[in-house]
């Protein structure tokens, strides 16, 4: 009997650790180029993918409209908005999504991994050029 709940107490822990390295949560953004927050980022997963939404924004009205995004997306709100969209995870990393910058209107292939629990780095590509912004948990 203690052997059983000693085993279940064990999983359990093994379980919560795992999650708490899972990238699903709210983080926050820090521009690269100023080094202030932006933003709090809502990445979830759907249907084996990633996704991270726009929940709050830090440097702007939380009713600013997207005036450079493109396509469907210019004139729309920021917040709520996908802007990382069809993350895969592979190994420690995830790509195969793409990334979109909104103050500049440009979407970026991606890729971004966990160092450590609470810190995520996001590396936005186009062809040889790339940007990287680190990012941090929300607690």
């Amino acid at each position: 009997m203690i052997k059983n709940l000693l085993l279940v107490s064990l999983g359990l822990l093994i379980a919560l650790q795992a999650s708490a390295a899972d990238v699903v949560g709210q983080w926050r953004t820090i521009d690269d180029e100023t080094g202030q927050p932006k933003s709090i980022v809502e990445i979830y997963e759907k249907g084996g993918k990633y996704y991270g939404k726009i929940a709050t924004l830090l440097s702007r009205p939380s009713d600013t409209i997207c005036e450079k995004c493109p396509g469907d997306l210019k004139g729309k709100p920021l917040v709520g908005m996908d802007v990382i969209t069809g993350m895969v995870k592979k190994g420690d990393q995830y790509s195969g999504g793409k990334i979109m910058d909104p103050t500049k209107g440009k979407v970026y292939d991606c890729k971004f991994w966990l160092e450590g629990d609470n810190t995520l780095k996001l590396r936005g590509y186009l062809g040889f050029f790339y940007r990287t912004q680190t990012w941090q948990r929300v607690q």
